[in-house]
């Protein structure tokens, strides 16, 4: 049976009215949130031994239930994960990455990071430049390998394969170092800074190719990319100059009314949805938002502690697992051997 799009509903009547649940979102959804989690964590026990982080368990587990392995079964790729649900999956996902990098920048001090800055710099450019670089040359041979590449505009491919091999995943990077109790290190704040760099800048030269390429609906002047960059600049600065003593603040006069009031808790979470939207709103991934509203906030006090206690087990054990499944769901490893 075929559900269209623009006639989805959240919930059923029951199947005693004559409603299959899994035409519905919300009961589709609990499955799917339960298969991925059950797989994942099953996963991640039999990878234990080998020593493997959480996040590989979870992203085979995706590509276990997508078109790769079970989802080469059509009728149950269209019964459980049909593409009608992979919006509101998605959506799930995201919201539980954004929390996850904000729970990632306030366990992170934001002195240490300004002390780690000139580093992390160097280390992003160096790391940025020769991948892009070897990304450029790619390019140019699969340009001539490929039939038909030749007629791709040669700016926004260079870009685009450039971006696409020398960009850290920085969601990724941020599950491993937080699984392996890393993040507070150095090592693991100078990375972070690093990778955050690298982000922002994917998202600069994205805007670029993008703007290159002329694609419809789309601003064609590649100085779109200086004000998705200008536009950065001006968010980090008004989240260190003006929301920072704000949130100083919000955790004084909670910790002044003993911890109890939730009115403060909520405000924050909000603080942090704002902030995705707003590097959305300018170009860049809502997830650097979050990671810098997270950044900001003071470390003095219990106000930290209790954020960190009230969402961290609901968002790295619920919502975060189906961000990185939802990328394996979305891979076909059997259509690399068709292309070739």
């Amino acid at each position: 049976m075929a559900v269209n799009i623009t006639s989805i509903k959240t919930s059923s009547n029951g199947i005693w009215q004559g409603d299959d649940p899994l035409h519905f979102a919300f009961p589709l959804l609990i499955l799917q949130t339960v298969l991925v989690l059950v797989l994942s964590r099953l996963l991640a026990f039999l990878f234990r031994p080998l020593r493997q982080p959480k996040v590989i368990a979870e992203i085979i587990a995706g590509i276990i239930l997508g078109p790769s392995a079970i989802g080469r079964n059509q009728t149950y790729l269209h019964t459980i994960f049909p593409s009608w649900s992979t919006p509101i999956l998605e959506s799930v996902a995201d919201i539980g990455l954004l929390f996850f990098l904000f729970l990632v920048g306030l366990e992170l001090d934001l002195n240490s990071i300004r002390r780690s800055g000139r580093h992390a710099f160097s280390i992003a450019a160096a790391g940025i430049t020769l991948p892009f670089a070897c990304g450029v040359g790619v390019a140019f041979v699969l340009r001539s390998a490929i039939p038909g590449a030749d007629q791709a505009d040669y700016a926004p491919f260079l870009v685009f394969m450039g971006v696409s091999l020398s960009i850290t995943a920085f969601p990724v990077l941020a599950r491993i170092l937080a699984e392996l109790k890393l993040l507070t290190t150095r090592l693991g704040e100078t990375a972070m800074a690093a990778a955050a760099f690298n982000d922002v800048a994917a998202w600069i030269l994205l805007a670029l190719a993008v703007a290159l390429s002329g694609g419809e609906g789309t601003h064609h002047s590649p100085i779109i990319s200086l004000w998705v960059l200008l536009s950065g600049l001006v968010f980090v600065a008004v989240q260190i100059i003006i929301i920072k003593p704000c949130m100083s603040w919000v955790a004084r006069r909670s910790q002044d009314e003993g911890g109890e009031s939730e009115f403060w808790i909520s405000l924050t979470l909000a603080g942090v949805l704002i902030s995705g939207f707003m590097t959305d709103f300018i170009g860049i991934h809502s997830i650097f938002g979050g990671f810098v509203f997270g950044l900001i906030i003071p470390k003095e006090g219990e106000f930290t502690g209790r954020l960190i206690e009230r969402i961290e087990d609901f968002v790295s054990g619920l919502l975060l697992p189906l961000y990185f499944a939802s990328s394996g769901l979305k891979t076909n490893v059997a259509s690399i051997n068709e292309e070739l």
